[in-house]
């Protein structure tokens, strides 16, 4: 799988992209991450990725023509499956929609800046746009960065344990089951009988049911 990240701040990106996870799956040629510096697309002596809005208003909007040229020099060199803009009025992330994008061969992310991007990138370019959440930040960097950390963690190979990324939280639209560790008895806090029966089938058959009673409790709207 290759990711390819268009940004303004590269160096943003450096930390989450080089650790834990991402970092393993990439020393191990399961994906493939480019961090590209959209200034080197521009042809002023300024490196100027912005501008001011026709019509007027507040705030700088990054141009039409860095993000254009950036965007189809890497199409030039192969096929992407989507081309994704981060955005706070995309579609909210969710794990269906990394599941789904864990399948994908190659996926450009443009990551938001100032007041957006021009349009224009939106109508003829972008693919799908994508929000975390429903705030603002200073940028779509760190969006960029948590987008491909939830897609990269699914990759085959990508974590030791492949059954770990199934059984997280929201996979089946339920959040994860309490987990515990040693010791089993601490200050008086004792670990549930059940995880310490042995028993496969009513230690599965609990872990459900948690998850059924903590998605009602604290996410209805999951249900």
């Amino acid at each position: 799988m290759r990711i390819d990240i268009i940004t303004v701040l590269p160096e943003l990106l450096e930390s989450p992209l080089n650790h834990s996870i991402v970092k393993r799956a990439r020393g191990n040629n399961l994906v493939e991450i480019n961090v590209i510096n959209l200034r080197d697309f521009t042809k002023d002596r300024y490196k100027s990725v912005d501008d001011y809005a026709f019509g007027g208003g507040a705030g700088m909007v990054l141009m039409i023509e860095p993000v254009f040229r950036a965007i189809e020099k890497l199409k030039s060199e192969r096929e992407y499956d989507e081309i994704i803009y981060t955005s706070p009025d995309g579609l909210n992330f969710s794990q269906k929609m990394a599941n789904n994008l864990s399948l994908k061969k190659n996926i450009i992310i443009l990551a938001g800046h100032y007041k957006g991007v021009d349009q224009r990138i939106r109508d003829h370019l972008v693919t799908m746009e994508i929000s975390i959440g429903d705030y603002v930040l200073s940028g779509g960097e760190i969006p960029a960065a948590v987008i491909t950390d939830a897609i990269v963690r699914l990759i085959p190979g990508a974590i030791s344990d492949e059954q770990s990324a199934l059984s997280d939280s929201f996979q089946d639209d339920l959040l994860a089951p309490p987990v515990y560790t040693r010791p089993s008895d601490f200050n008086g806090w004792k670990v549930p009988d059940i995880l310490l029966s042995g028993n496969t089938g009513e230690i599965d058959k609990w872990r459900h049911e948690q998850s059924v009673k903590r998605t009602k409790d604290l996410r209805p709207e999951l249900e």
